[in-house]
């Protein structure tokens, strides 16, 4: 596939799978990625919405993802290339029930596992057929990928996370997401803060609309983000973009003129 990078302030965006691009990027303080799930979290119990139709009723449809799920020999490449990549931590957001597996797979690759952490989300949609209890939450697993002992900004507190799912503006009424499973900045911004420090650059492989990218803009890090759909990767440019236009007024931010560069890759 053709791969294309735009470099916007400090920040480099790569178009491409990020099997074939971690390799070239060398090496990255953390890596901070929200993976696509595995192919349990795509079924229809699991992804439904509930649309209302009037005050007491809801209609509930399925709410497939428009991309595929990870493979087990997909994660444990990635997994590895992650561990290989970075000198500190590598945080992955997955299902409860990839923890082991994202734990094994991390390991392999030479990390270290340290914590299963979880946000927990406080709008998150009920368990519209009512046979089981509803998932308000995912889990975010933590490996040290670095030499000697690992570190964080936030001392002894919980790695519990209780951020809504949507920023101000958006779902419920509000704005859509323009990814199906996009972050809310404000966790991001929590991760960014408490796992990396002012000038570090944080690597999200799998950036989809870019708010880990977002997120180490306002909090004065560099980013490297590796996106494989055009449709988001735009997207992602332009909400980096804008968050330059709108730094944090106690960070000092570089222009945000963007720089693009296209480089042809095999195709797929």
């Amino acid at each position: 596939m053709t791969h294309r990078i735009e470099r916007i302030g400090d920040c480099e965006l790569h178009l491409g799978d990020s099997l074939q691009v971690l390799p070239t990027l060398g090496r990255v303080d953390h890596v901070i990625s929200d993976p696509p799930f595995e192919a349990e979290a795509h079924t229809q119990q699991r992804r439904q919405l509930g649309r209302k139709v009037s005050h007491k009723t809801r209609e509930v449809k399925p709410a497939a993802l428009p991309f595929a799920a990870i493979t087990a020999d997909e994660r444990i490449a990635v997994s590895r290339l992650m561990a290989e990549a970075a000198a500190g931590w590598v945080l992955v957001f997955c299902q409860a029930e990839a923890v082991k597996d994202w734990r094994e797979s991390l390991e392999v690759g030479g990390a270290k596992y340290r914590r299963a952490m979880i946000w927990v989300k406080p709008d998150g949609m009920p368990q519209f057929t009512g046979d089981r209890p509803g998932m308000g939450y995912e889990s975010i697993v933590a490996a040290w990928a670095g030499a000697g002992g690992s570190w964080w900004n936030g001392g002894g507190k919980h790695g519990v996370f209780i951020v809504p799912k949507h920023d101000a503006g958006h779902g419920h009424g509000g704005a859509k997401n323009e990814h199906p499973t996009t972050k809310p900045i404000r966790l991001m911004g929590e991760l960014v803060s408490l796992f990396s420090k002012p000038g570090d650059t944080v690597c999200d492989p799998f950036m989809g609309s870019g708010t880990t990218g977002v997120a180490c803009v306002r909090g004065g890090r560099k980013f490297v983000g590796i996106e494989r759909e055009p449709k988001y990767f735009d997207i992602a440019c332009r909400r980096i973009e804008e968050a330059y236009k709108q730094p944090d007024m106690f960070v000092s931010a570089p222009s945000p003129k963007a720089e693009q560069l296209d480089l042809l890759g095999a195709s797929e």
